[in-house]
């Protein structure tokens, strides 16, 4: 069991950390640093999206708009680390 839930907190940080590039590439993207018509850089931002998207989007369509401020990240970050927090130290506690 321990390691089920050891495997659960990997899965639950290594999507943060894309979650984080993600959020941290479309930055330098509409500032105009880093130029998507490289192949490459194309590459990892379409697979950020795809895998981000599916989650973020329903979180967009509950918040009110801000006028080009998007706040979905932050949220689905708090609520990874609730989830997490949740399974590692309340399970672990009760084995």
């Amino acid at each position: 069991m321990f390691a089920i839930i050891q495997l659960v907190d990997s899965l639950i940080s290594l999507y943060l950390w894309c979650l984080f590039i993600f959020v941290i590439l479309t930055w330098l993207i509409h500032f105009g640093v880093v130029n998507t018509q490289n192949r490459l850089v194309y590459l990892v931002v379409d697979f950020l999206y795809k895998i981000t998207d599916p989650i973020l989007r329903p979180i967009r369509n509950i918040l009110p708009n801000l006028g080009g401020i998007d706040i979905s990240p932050i949220i689905l970050v708090l609520a990874l680390i609730f989830i997490r927090n949740l399974i590692v130290v309340d399970l672990a506690k009760l084995m």
